[in-house]
């Protein structure tokens, strides 16, 4: 696996979420995929996918820096710092997020398996 494809994979994920595309976010999300939210709740891709279905959740701006990426075998560790401005269940969404991501190779799919958020400002 190399670093360029996870760039890739990562503009393509963002841009989804952006775009609130549950098809695209669909594909890139493992079935068993676990992520732990800022207020310490973990969630499935069930309940992600259902949040961008229901539009409960409203991205305006999805801004990406200081991205880390370290590769390891067929799975690659992501850190990237987020600005992100929208709303989330009629509530406004505005503030600085790192978050970690963890994409594993499966065949021909690059898909995130793990990830975590936490809030910086």
């Amino acid at each position: 696996m190399e670093i360029n494809t996870i760039v890739n994979a990562e503009i393509e994920l963002l841009t989804a979420i952006k775009n609130a595309d549950v098809l695209a976010l669909e594909k890139f999300l493992h079935d068993d995929l676990l992520f732990n939210l800022p207020d310490g709740q973990t969630i499935t891709k069930e309940f992600d996918l259902d949040q961008y279905r229901s539009g409960k959740i409203k991205i305006e701006v999805l801004e990406a820096s200081d991205q880390i990426i370290s590769v390891i075998d067929d799975t690659a560790v992501v850190g990237v710092t987020i600005l992100l401005r929208g709303e989330y269940n009629n509530e406004p969404l505005d503030g600085i997020f790192r978050y970690s991501r963890v994409w594993k190779q499966f065949d021909e799919n690059l898909r995130v398996i793990a990830g975590s958020c936490v809030q910086l400002k």
